[in-house]
């Protein structure tokens, strides 16, 4: 007849004799020692799994957190390379603006260059008239002094200007 426990192997019982109380007893203990082991080691791997699943959703609320704090961070970086494109554009239209200015200036510097230039050039002839621009015979009119007239020349006097 087989032991009550269910382990053929372990305990083998005579038919005619019924065990006695300390081989029961024997039994008994090494078994609930066997079931408490068990038990014991199913808690421990009921904690680990505890642990391990509290260890992958602390590393998912991590990576949670990493991907909304690197987020605010690239809508920073693209804010900021937003704002550096317009006023990148801005810069560059005030360049083109001012572009345009220098090569105006630059012909009128040179127009008033070349007006200069020309009344170097003639010797003042004291027999013509100063005061109706005549010079050695030749006249020039209100309209060809106007164009230098029409701005204003700083940063030179008059001496400055006819001191040829």
């Amino acid at each position: 007849m087989a032991s009550s426990s269910g382990n053929s192997s372990s305990y083998a019982a005579i038919p005619s004799q019924p065990y006695s109380g300390s081989e029961g007893d024997a039994r008994n203990s090494s078994g609930s020692l066997v079931d408490q082991r068990k038990r014991r080691r199913m808690e421990s791997n009921r904690e680990s799994a505890r642990r391990s699943r509290m260890r992958k959703q602390k590393h998912l609320d991590d990576l949670t957190t990493q991907i909304l704090h690197l987020t605010k961070e690239n809508d920073r970086i693209l804010s900021g390379i937003d704002s550096a494109t317009r006023h990148l554009l801005a810069v560059e239209a005030e360049n083109s603006v001012l572009r345009a200015q220098l090569a105006e200036l630059g012909q009128r510097l040179q127009s008033l260059d070349e007006i200069l230039n020309f009344i170097c050039s003639i010797s003042f002839n004291e027999n013509n008239d100063v005061g109706g621009f005549g010079f050695d015979g030749l006249a020039m009119s209100h309209a060809d002094v106007g164009y230098a007239q029409q701005q204003p020349l700083m940063a030179a006097g008059a001496g400055d200007v006819f001191g040829c």
